[in-house]
């Protein structure tokens, strides 16, 4: 499975994208430095705009047989998508965390720009939230057509779906900007726990997994729970001393016991977060508190997150599964929107660096 990062955040093959799907992700808002000592953000070097096209140019991944290759615009290499043939037999949630913000004072008390420039067309910062919403869903679609999607938000909020595409479902609390990665852990343990409660009056169970609602999913994820059927969770990790988890995927298997060891796991991610990372950027503390929690757990995880291998380890009584950003949360190196390079698992189980 796969997911593909084409990333603008709205407002976290094989089993490759979320992870690559596991969908592939793409944040830029969370590569800023930080100093793990005090848990507060440096303040962000200078860097080059990011590009609002493709890269014509050379790329990562350019010339790898396992990769997406690109000439101007035109794939040259095929990447086969989800059919009955390759589906992994798992059912999937998709569960992610969306609002949107009309011209209001922020946090700061400041007021954004309404619209966004992308080449020559201009948008409002709503259109052009919801247009990478219906990309995340419609994705899913093709990738996983027997998968669904739940759209957890804030009940004020002023958006509608596609009958079909996605469910909303409204979660009392504050998604202001400066709050949403805190808000987010908070829904997620709300939705988990509703799902708790009506274990037992539905019929079967599906697996879960929490992603940014700007990912792209290019292949059936369902594999990863075939594949490492006694793990709890799975999360992504990547060789970054300061943030080596990407916050923006989550699996988590839909037994009893899993969606039970997934609660207790953010609800101390949540009280990380609260006690130590609150002055952290806006977009970070999520990932600070996550980071804080498993090295707090299983410190020998650290020597791991410099290869690109997967790993189990326990984690407060829960069996967790690392996976390799590079494989299943990939972030495009030449920005967002940016395809070329992309890693597919069609013929290897592992990336090798």
């Amino acid at each position: 499975m796969a997911t593909l990062r084409p990333r603008i955040r709205a407002v976290p093959l094989r089993p490759v994208l979320l992870f690559l799907l596991v969908p592939l992700i793409y944040s830029v808002s969370r590569l800023h430095p930080w100093s793990p000592e005090k848990g507060v953000c440096l303040p962000p070097p200078t860097a080059p705009k990011r590009p609002d096209h493709l890269v014509l140019g050379p790329a990562a991944g350019q010339g790898r047989h396992d990769r997406l290759q690109c000439h101007g615009l035109k794939a040259l290499n095929n990447i086969g998508i989800s059919s009955d043939r390759n589906y992994s037999g798992e059912h999937i949630s998709f569960v992610t965390v969306f609002t949107t913000y009309g011209s209001v004072p922020d946090g700061d008390g400041k007021v954004p720009s309404d619209t966004v420039t992308v080449g020559n067309h201009s948008y409002s910062k709503i259109e052009r939230s919801m247009a990478i919403l219906n990309t995340f869903t419609n994705f899913i679609k093709v990738s996983m057509p027997r998968s669904n999607v739940i759209i957890l938000t804030d009940p004020d909020s002023k958006f509608s779906v596609n009958q079909g595409s996605a469910t909303l479902m409204p979660i009392e609390g504050n998604y202001s900007r400066g709050n949403l990665m805190l808000q987010r852990i908070k829904s997620y343990i709300a939705f988990l726990e509703q799902k708790l409660v009506e274990f037992d009056r539905v019929e079967g169970f599906n697996h879960f997994v929490l992603t940014d609602s700007d990912i792209a999913v290019v292949d059936d994820l369902g594999h990863i729970f075939k594949k490492y059927p006694h793990c709890h969770l799975a999360l992504t990790f990547r060789n970054n001393k300061g943030q080596p988890l990407n916050s923006g995927f989550v699996a988590i298997r839909g037994t009893r016991d899993g969606i039970t060891k997934a609660v207790a796991f953010f609800k101390q991610v949540l009280e990380a977060y609260n006690l130590k990372y609150m002055k952290a950027s806006r977009m970070l503390g999520d990932q600070l508190a996550l980071a804080w929690v498993v090295k707090s757990h299983l410190p020998s995880a650290l020597r791991k997150f410099s290869k690109h291998e997967a790993f189990t380890g326990e984690v407060n009584g829960a069996s967790v599964l690392f996976l390799p950003c590079a494989v299943y949360n990939w972030t495009p190196p030449e920005g967002a929107g940016q395809f070329h390079g992309c890693p597919f698992q069609r013929f290897k189980e592992t990336f090798d660096a």
